[in-house]
């Protein structure tokens, strides 16, 4: 494993090999050029050109390849970041330091064929098994392959939200004072901005630390989320949701329910996704909406039972709804059925809405309970 430096290393260190050492930054810029190396060390205070201007011309033509700063300044550790530096080692440093910083670039690096054969992942099918999913509906979490079942496990919950925040823009770029505004609603700004700046921080080293390939970019006034090929449940969701009005295969309307594991970013209290998460309700009970139709044309009464039901726990107050389902289940001759959903109905319109059912649900209603009553007796 070669890497470049410049000022502070000589010789070999373990397995790593020193393909160069510099003073000069200029010549070390024209060495890089020609060389095969797997990252780059730079100081930040260097004769004619600061460690920050050489870093920004080194991801100019290599914008993948690992940069570490080590340096006695922590007032560049900003800057350091938006060039997206893989570390950045305040001198003095420990040894154990520098360590976790080379561990941090093996794992950036791609790995050998002949390792990835011997793990399995040597066809697409594999690989792609063993890539991390993001999971948006019923909560916010980062499956990786080497996470534990809960998922990735993260520093702070500030940086779990930027994570989910970014995400949410769906490869587009958010300014600081929006990720600010939603984030640290009425903090002191240049406080937010240290907070903003050190979640960042931890955010890109967690992704690392995980093999989470999604790229955090600094872009023009924000930043984006460059996913990598990760797969998004959210996404995949709304994909099945755009299909399923001309898909008639039950397979279909199957995986948009396994699919669906619950709200968009669930219990996590994120005021930003609020609209966002009646926008996919909205869309889900529309889709099942129609499935139910089309089930009820077909004379599929339980699959057309099973979408209404699927509404009602979304919105248990929804009448319409709950009524065509107590018809459901009288036409089906099961008015002990339809009179216990009548009940439900009953007590979330008074729950929800502070309301008594419409008179064309009473009268449901009393279709079912003579005979209801009679059966028990």
């Amino acid at each position: 494993m070669p890497w470049i430096c410049w000022r502070s290393c000589s010789g070999r260190w373990g397995d790593v090999e020193i393909a160069g050492r510099y003073v000069n930054p200029v010549q070390a810029l024209e060495a890089l050029e020609g060389s095969a190396v797997d990252a780059v060390f730079l100081d930040n205070q260097m004769p004619g050109i600061m460690g920050t201007e050489a870093a920004r011309r080194i991801r100019h033509t290599l914008p993948k390849l690992p940069i570490i700063f080590t340096t006695a300044y922590s007032e560049y550790a900003v800057e350091a970041f938006e060039i997206q530096s893989t570390d950045y080692l305040l001198k003095p440093f420990t040894m154990e330091r520098l360590q976790n910083a080379v561990a941090r670039i093996r794992q950036s690096l791609p790995q050998p064929a002949s390792q990835r054969n011997a793990n399995g992942n040597g066809d697409g099918s594999a690989e792609s098994a063993s890539m991390p999913v993001v999971q948006c509906l019923g909560g916010f979490q980062i499956q990786a392959p080497d996470a534990r079942k809960s998922g990735v496990s993260w520093k702070t919950k500030k940086e779990k939200e930027l994570c989910a925040y970014l995400v949410h823009h769906e490869g587009k770029s958010a300014t600081a004072a929006a990720i600010i505004e939603a984030l640290w609603p009425g903090y002191d700004l240049n406080k937010a901005k240290t907070y903003l700046y050190t979640c960042l921080s931890y955010l890109r080293k967690t992704l690392t630390e995980h093999r989470v390939p999604i790229r955090i970019h600094k872009y023009d006034q924000g930043f984006m989320a460059e996913l990598g090929g990760v797969s998004v449940d959210v996404a995949d969701f709304e994909r099945q949701l755009e299909g399923a009005a001309s898909d008639q295969d039950v397979s279909a309307y199957e995986r948009m329910n396994r699919l669906y594991q619950g709200e968009y970013m669930e219990a996590c209290d994120f005021g930003w996704a609020a609209f966002r998460q009646l926008e996919i309700r909205a869309s889900y009970i529309r889709t099942l909406r129609a499935w139910h139709a089309s089930f009820r044309s077909q004379g599929r009464h339980a699959l057309a039972a099973d979408s209404l039901q699927r509404i009602l726990a979304l919105v248990p107050e929804s009448e319409p709804d709950g009524r065509e389902l107590m018809r459901l289940h009288l036409e089906a001759g099961d008015r002990h059925e339809a009179h216990r959903i009548g009940r439900q109905l009953e007590q979330a319109v008074r729950v929800q809405l502070a309301a008594e059912l419409e008179e064309e649900t009473l009268q449901l209603m009393r279709q079912t309970t003579d005979e209801a009553f009679r059966g028990v007796r």
